[in-house]
């Protein structure tokens, strides 16, 4: 189980926070819960997202049951130092897997200035395989929270992304359309058969 933090104004130091999880997992949605909650408790906090990602709103980060936030999106990491107010107590960044490796470095540098950092991801690409800066941010974080969905073919947990399009490019938008979450045999299953 997930125990959240608070700040510690006695001594304040960040962290940082991952969500991650296969598509239809609820990465979004459980980032979106733990930044309400952080405007609840009357903290600063700045949304990010990748300026690529514009599946369901322009600037704001929308989870797939349509909850939304207001965001910024930035079109690299590097941006989100750019844009971040100095007095800000949580930054939230959703869809990490499109930034590039400063990503890391970026999380890590506001963390080390106080910040709570909650990150949102794929874990892991349509071909099963560690998805871009994700694997790194998961070892430096000091949370990890792995969310699963319901394999559409078995009813079992699924972790991976199954692309349904004919499309090898390693980024994809995409929405039911595109993308189906699978247990780890059907994703086996599929696998095989494309490779017969």
């Amino acid at each position: 189980m997930f125990l959240e933090n608070t700040v510690n104004h006695q001594q304040h130091s960040g962290w940082i926070e991952v969500i991650c999880g296969s598509m239809f997992s609820g990465k979004t949605e459980e980032l979106l819960r733990r930044l309400n909650r952080s405007v609840i408790a009357r903290q600063k906090v700045e949304i990010f997202k990748p300026a690529v990602d514009k599946r369901y709103h322009d600037t704001s980060v929308v989870s797939h049951d349509k909850k939304s936030i207001s965001s910024t999106p930035v079109e690299s990491a590097e941006h989100i130092l750019l844009h971040v107010s100095k007095d800000v107590d949580v930054v939230g960044i959703d869809e990490a897997q499109f930034f590039d490796e400063a990503i890391i470095d970026v999380c890590n540098s506001l963390a080390n200035r106080g910040v709570r950092v909650v990150v949102a991801g794929l874990d892991m690409d349509f071909e099963g395989r560690p998805f871009g800066p994700m694997p790194y941010l998961m070892a430096v974080a000091e949370y990890v929270t792995k969310v699963h969905a319901v394999c559409v073919k078995t009813g079992n947990l699924a972790h991976y992304s199954h692309r349904k399009v004919e499309d090898t490019s390693k980024v994809l938008l995409g929405e039911q359309n595109e993308y189906e979450p699978v247990s780890r045999a059907t994703f086996c299953e599929l696998k095989d058969k494309k490779h017969k």
